[in-house]
């Protein structure tokens, strides 16, 4: 019994929470945090370094094995091959099963969709980014190149630009990194999940990413919502633009966007048709969900919903009942359904083997310097090249002094082994030398052939000048990375797929201000910021207008109730709101006062007021520095019936006027020392961002400003040939008298 309760002691001992099972049953004690370290940490790490996460070119590993095998293959010129070939292939870098490696392929192909621009051109069933239940061909059934945009992908990788490590069992060498010429980090989407951490890059234009890298290398202090106004995705849809919220992801790397499906109704069926969906999800998914929806009941205004996808692309189908407002629906759908959804940014990036989550302009700044790195390598290696021959030819124009003595020198050698000795002392020329000399052949052994050669010895020296001038030039090695970034956006350059939708809000419950009443009003507002809304019927009975002393109006103008209209103050900030918010008043009344109706900070004012009518027209914002913008009304445009927006307009220079118009028109700009100049905003080309600087219209001189700017018909020039110009930027005319805006009586508009 003793005997057994020892053994059982015993055996309780050597379980140990700690413990680790030894040879032949045995355990042996290890710290917990010593069995992760030595067991758990190399995985963790494998996984994050080689698996998971992208690094600067853009590409994973399993992405790199599968492209360089393709190169390797001769698919970047050579017709089509079977795609279970090029997986047998890869397996030569990457021992991870064929479905795995078929499965990148499928993403990288032109037929699935998942990239903008796909890197693999594909031939049979690749399945669909946008679809779940899609399935792709076996490899067996399809087949695949390399499409025309890899050329830039391996780009000189046979010039020494990248490093060349062994593959898994030191059988051959791979690339460490692809050479890509531009930055196919952004430009590609990219996800990936590792140990605790993961990756999700979205999708940019390429040419707007082109742009992007050049102007940030010419201009570290671009702002980069200039020329990349948002992500850019190959399943289109919309974006809703959300200024704040995508500066935060360009400095941050973290962030998310919000998206939306594009439709279309179609009167003579009653239908709508979706036609692009948001990257993040996939048809069956919102179909399954619009079901659920009409099986609870939220939904009644759909009689059917179907998936009409064929060849011709993406396209689900909703049948409604009579008499359904489409636009109501898709907002009540957007609201309930992944047909609005967002997608979350995590730009996490190997540098030099270390995980970073960085901004996009701190990612175009990784990449300019490695792709630096990667040029200055190729210039190197041209230039060893080119030494290397200029040496062979240096040495060839040693036995050009005398060729009979070199002739003497080769008969005269008994043993073939001392034939590059005896040169080499013949001659003072070194061994490599020698050896190119004794290959020659017999029938080159003359003075025609050698002179020949050796006339490449000053074109040679030149280009090595050139090459290493270039080498050692920052500016001239900047420019020819930006002609290869131009190269690619002229040559592979697409329009965006993804609109964007400035200020859309996400879908919201119908609220009870949408129904207030429309009728016709006046409005007056007074140049310190009173508005008056005034019906017609007791526009009629009023007498005159009332204002504060030492108050005026500013501008009177006829609208509806339910008219938008926009504030600019002189803080670089929006106010929009609808006449509806304001009580009608009378022509005796002082009227709302606007600064403390729309909650103006302390110390702001109001610069214009302008309708918004349908957002169908533009804005032209002039400032005191003689530049124009224009800004498509649609930029301001919000699903909310009041919102103040920040970052209205440019902020480099104060605010003289703004106008709002439907169409082009002439316009008059005067300056502060007398001078009027008029030119047609069709000079103008609209911006993307609302606060864009413009572009400069006046030329101006020393202390003077841009002092005001009106519609050529309400500015009450008499002589409108002295004042026109063709080119902007104009320095004007000098203003005549009986051309003078104080001989008119105008209102901002």
């Amino acid at each position: 019994m003793a005997r057994k309760k020892k053994e059982t002691e015993q055996n309780h001992k050597n379980i140990n929470t700690d413990g680790i099972m030894g040879l032949h049953g045995s355990t042996t004690e290890q710290a917990i945090s010593e069995t992760l370290e030595i067991n758990y940490m190399p995985y963790a790490m494998s996984v994050i370094v080689s698996r998971a996460i992208p690094e600067i070119d853009g590409f994973k590993p399993s992405h790199r094995k599968l492209l360089y095998t393709m190169y390797k293959m001769g698919l970047l010129t050579g017709g089509r091959t079977k795609s279970a070939n090029i997986v047998g292939q890869t397996m030569r870098l990457n021992p991870h099963g064929d479905a795995a490696i078929y499965e990148t392929m499928v993403r990288l192909a032109r037929g699935n969709e998942t990239l903008l621009h796909p890197f693999v051109d594909s031939k049979g069933n690749f399945g669909k980014v946008y679809s779940r239940d899609m399935a792709y061909a076996a490899a067996r059934y399809t087949e695949a190149k390399l499409d025309p945009i890899c050329n830039e992908i391996f780009k000189d990788i046979d010039s020494d630009t990248v490093d060349m490590v062994d593959n898994y069992d030191a059988t051959m060498k791979e690339p460490a990194l692809l050479p890509t010429t531009f930055p196919n980090v952004l430009v590609s989407a990219n996800q990936g999940i590792a140990v605790g951490m993961a990756s999700n890059i979205c999708s940019f234009n390429l040419k707007e990413v082109c742009d992007t890298t050049i102007a940030l290398m010419r201009n570290p202090d671009h702002d980069i919502l200039e020329t990349l106004p948002g992500p850019d995705f190959s399943t289109g849809g919309e974006l809703l633009f959300d200024e704040a919220a995508t500066r935060e992801i360009y400095t941050t790397g973290r962030g998310s966007f919000k998206l939306r499906a594009k439709w279309r109704y179609v009167k003579d069926g009653n239908l709508i048709e979706i036609t692009e969906i948001p990257y993040s999800t996939a048809t069956e998914v919102i179909m399954d969900k619009v079901a659920e929806l009409i099986k609870a009941g939220k939904i009644k205004e759909i009689t059917d919903m179907r998936d009409e996808t064929d060849l011709g692309g993406l396209k689900l189908t909703i049948d409604l009942k009579r008499g359904v407002d489409p636009e109501k629906l898709m907002q009540k759908l957007y609201r309930l359904t992944p047909l609005q959804d967002s997608f979350p940014c995590n730009f996490n990036i190997l540098i030099a083997g270390m995980p970073r989550v960085m901004g996009v302009g701190e990612i175009l700044q990784e990449w300019t310097a490695w792709r630096t790195d990667c040029v200055k390598r190729r210039i190197f290696f041209q230039i060893q090249k080119k030494e290397d021959r200029l040496h062979l030819l240096k040495g060839l124009e040693r036995i050009l002094l005398d060729i009979d003595k070199a002739i003497k020198i080769i008969r005269e050698t008994e043993l073939e082994d001392e034939v590059v000795p005896n040169l080499m002392i013949g001659f003072g020329i070194d061994e490599i030398q020698a050896n190119f000399v004794a290959e020659i052949r017999l029938r080159n052994i003359n003075k025609e052939y050698i002179l020949k050669q050796v006339k490449a010895t000053d074109q040679l020296e030149k280009e090595i000048a050139d090459l290493q001038s270039t080498l050692n030039s920052p500016r001239k090695l900047q420019n020819l990375i930006i002609k290869e970034l131009q190269d690619v956006s002229g040559k592979y350059g697409k329009p965006r797929k993804t609109e964007i939708l400035y200020d859309a809000q996400e879908a919201a419950p119908e609220k009870e201000e949408e129904q207030a009443p429309d009728y016709p009003v006046t409005v007056f507002v007074s140049r310190e910021g009173y508005l008056k809304k005034i019906t017609q019927a007791s526009l009629r009975l009023s007498g005159e207008q009332k204002f504060k002393e030492g108050d005026s109006l500013r501008l009177t103008r006829e609208a509806t109730n339910r008219a938008e209209f926009l504030v600019f103050t002189d803080k670089f900030q929006c106010y929009k709101s609808r006449l509806s918010d304001f009580e009608d008043s009378k022509a005796s009344l002082l009227g709302d006062y606007l600064p403390q109706k729309l909650g103006f900070e302390t110390g702001e004012n109001m610069v214009s007021l302008l309708f918004c009518g349908d957002y169908k027209g533009f804005i032209l914002f002039f400032f005191e520095n003689g530049k124009a913008a224009k800004v498509p009304l649609s930029a301001y445009e919000t699903k909310t019936n009041r919102k103040k927006l920040t970052g209205a307009y440019s902020d480099k220079s104060p605010l003289v006027k703004a106008l709002a118009m439907d169409a082009d028109e002439q316009i008059a700009l005067y300056s502060s020392d007398g001078r009027a100049a008029i030119f047609s905003t069709a000079q103008l080309l609209p911006k993307t961002t609302r606060n864009t600087q413009g572009v400069a219209v006046l030329t101006l001189k020393k202390k003077a400003v841009l002092a005001n700017a009106l519609l050529l018909k309400e500015s009450g020039i008499v002589n409108e040939g002295r004042y026109r110009t063709k080119t902007i930027p104009s320095a004007g005319a000098l203003l005549k008298e009986e051309d003078s805006p104080d001989k008119q009586q105008s209102f901002d508009v």
